[in-house]
């Protein structure tokens, strides 16, 4: 067994919740997780942590959209964990070393998107260019709510994945 899994395994509810709500950002999932322990390898973390999320609410999700930055942010919120932050600027790595005219559409782009959702744009970012981020953004400015919620939600679940590995190897 993955000797921080182990570890996590073998703490107390409250910080087991503590340490891993930074690959996420949802109380909700966090206390699920948790709940699920002991959990035997990375293939069955990842399961939970996929079967929790989904059984979440969008009130749920929307509290682990809340601790990203925006797509071309250089910093993230304040609710978010600097473990967290750290990540998010891994994740956009592709956005960092972009051209103003980049960064200007990216900040229309979210404006554009926060206006008619809500909340901030969640993308998987993790080997995309800041183009790439960009183009995925103008196309989901098309959706309804309903969809760009699910969207959004599976976003936020293939960068949860990322970050329970990236847990994992630490």
């Amino acid at each position: 067994m993955n000797e921080v899994l182990a570890r996590w395994n073998g703490l107390s509810e409250v910080e087991a919740e503590r340490e891993i709500l930074p690959c996420c950002g949802s109380q909700a999932w966090a206390r699920g997780l948790a709940a699920r322990r002991p959990l035997a390898d990375e293939a069955t973390l990842v399961g939970a942590s996929d079967a929790v999320w989904n059984s979440l609410s969008a009130a749920d999700w929307m509290e682990a959209f809340a601790k990203h930055p925006r797509i071309g942010q250089r910093k993230a919120p304040a609710e978010a964990s600097a473990k967290s932050a750290a990540w998010s600027e891994q994740e956009q790595k592709g956005v960092a070393a972009a051209d103003e005219s980049l960064q200007a559409a990216l900040a229309a782009g979210n404006r554009a998107y926060e206006e008619k959702f809500g909340r901030v744009f969640i993308v998987c970012g993790t080997g995309k260019s800041g183009e790439e981020m960009l183009a995925i953004l103008r196309q989901r400015l098309n959706n309804d709510d309903a969809t760009e919620l699910r969207e959004a939600a599976e976003e936020q679940r293939k960068i949860t994945n990322i970050r329970l590995r990236k847990w994992l190897g630490a």
